[in-house]
């Protein structure tokens, strides 16, 4: 699993699970994609998004690992109807780091309509398909591996019975298409940003509680199927502190497996380099160009990037294969906005900010 059902907190209530983070070159900009309410979870009594939670792309311009934008999007209460009205915010500077700071309102909306702004921003909202893919058994058995030290034991494993554990499961997913003047205003010269997302709910208390956080994918299935503490704690924190907080652990369980394997002549030395290239846990990419994520290359993720190759070979540092890849997706991504795999059978009405969607004129 990417990131489904990844932590105990995460599973408190699956409305504010992360399953997935894309980011790649759109029709008309750059897309930026999260899933969450994980049908695999199960029946849920209003499935959706949180009303009390906030979801968060944070973008982080000169490399430093800390947000320059943020885009918020909170949403009501489901109506009558399984609808929810939306606000997305955008909050720059050192207010992006600030949960409470206001932002600019910059899209209003509601879910399964497709909202496209004046100054060229496109939002939607709504339940798709999941594009993801992964093999319970080779999962579990990298899971084990990193866990106890050992070798990624597929000796029992036939890979002509692989199967896609999220075939017909189906998310609901945010997206938010953003013009690429807006997103690097004030960049400089500079077209490489890093990008992850948050999830966090409004505590008692008054502030807000991370619930969720992902930036490269297959983190959690790596170092946390069986260590649930450190997958609440990968949750919480900042990007910025990842690997001085979480290096140490999982440069050990790099080289452990690595020495199983016997495959590098100094198995610490390369499960450094492998925790520095996964921390900060943050996804590179070059705004403009096309998404890949492979093994040469991480520059953003398209939605059939097939990631869980890529991240179990470069951790095991030994070839890595599911036996399954994008076609045993049930719904398949669309080339055109919101992109997600529809599973509604009928596409988003498009809506043009200002228009009156009970009149049919604008406001």
């Amino acid at each position: 699993m990417s990131h489904h059902l990844d932590s105990p907190i995460a599973r408190q209530d699956i409305r504010l699970d992360i399953t997935d983070l894309y980011l790649f070159r759109g029709e008309t900009g750059t897309a930026f994609v999260i899933n969450v309410c994980h049908s695999i979870f199960g029946p849920i009594p209003a499935p959706g998004y949180h009303p009390e939670g906030m979801y968060e792309f944070k973008v982080d311009l000169n490399g430093d690992a800390v947000e320059d934008i943020t885009y918020r999007i909170t949403f009501k209460e489901r109506d009558e109807h399984g609808k929810q009205s939306y606000v997305v915010r955008r909050v720059r500077g050192v207010d992006a780091a600030d949960p409470d700071a206001a932002g600019t309102v910059v899209a209003t909306g509601e879910t399964g309509e497709i909202v496209t702004t004046v100054t060229g921003l496109r939002v939607w909202a709504g339940k798709a398909g999941d594009p993801f893919w992964i093999e319970p058994d080779v999962l579990h058995a990298v899971g084990h591996a990193f866990q106890d030290g050992t070798s990624i034991d597929l000796s029992g494993w036939d890979s002509s019975r692989a199967r896609n554990l999220f075939a017909g499961h189906t998310v609901y997913a945010i997206v938010v298409e953003v013009p690429d003047g807006e997103l690097l205003a004030g960049a400089g010269n500079g077209r490489r940003i890093g990008v992850w997302a948050v999830a966090t709910l409004a505590t008692d208390a008054g502030g807000w509680r991370s619930i969720n956080r992902v930036g490269l994918p297959m983190i959690h299935p790596l170092f946390t199927q069986y260590n649930e503490d450190l997958g609440n704690r990968l949750n919480a924190g900042r990007p910025a502190d990842d690997f001085s907080t979480h290096g140490a652990a999982v440069t050990k369980a790099i080289a452990a497996v690595v020495s199983a394997n016997g495959t590098a002549q100094d198995p610490g030395a390369y499960g450094e380099r492998v925790a520095h290239r996964f921390f900060p846990n943050i996804l590179p990419y070059e705004v403009g160009t096309p998404a890949v994520f492979g093994f040469a290359e991480w520059n953003g993720r398209s939605l059939t990037d097939n990631a869980p190759d890529v991240m179990f070979s470069i951790a095991a540092n030994t070839p890595v294969r599911l036996g399954i890849g994008r076609d045993s997706v049930t719904s398949k991504p669309s080339t055109t906005f919101p992109y997600v795999p529809d599973v509604s059978g009928e596409p988003g009405r498009s809506l043009v900010e200002g228009e009156d969607i009970h009149s049919g004129v604008f406001r």
